[in-house]
């Protein structure tokens, strides 16, 4: 007798699946023309402030290559026994990533707030 294959899943996913065949089809909600305008500018005022935060972003991660590059002194110069190019590459992007992601979620909010 071949193995018989059991789907495994939570009580959670279980009730999910359950409440989503009662309910039906999920519509999304039809705006007002006025709402749907004032959401349309708002998605397209973030969706500009986006592109600079990704244009930010490539610069960080794309200048880090350009900057071992422009300084290869960076290898052969240690910190604790460690080579700052190391530590350049394993740690201060990460601040600047959260800099970066704070930023553009508080540019985001104040459009939202227009």
């Amino acid at each position: 007798m071949p193995n018989r294959r059991v789907a495994v899943m939570s009580p959670q996913t279980r009730l999910a699946h359950a409440r989503r065949r009662q309910r039906g089809r999920w519509r999304p909600p039809r705006l007002e023309a006025a709402d749907a305008e004032r959401a349309l500018q708002n998605y397209r005022r973030q969706r500009r402030r986006a592109v600079g935060a990704l244009l930010l972003l490539f610069a960080v991660l794309a200048g880090l290559p350009v900057l071992f590059a422009v300084w290869p002194a960076l290898d052969h110069t240690r910190i604790a026994g460690v080579p700052v190019s190391w530590l350049v590459l394993a740690v201060v992007p990460y601040p600047l990533l959260i800099g970066l992601g704070h930023w553009h979620l508080r540019r985001a909010e104040r459009a939202e707030k227009r």
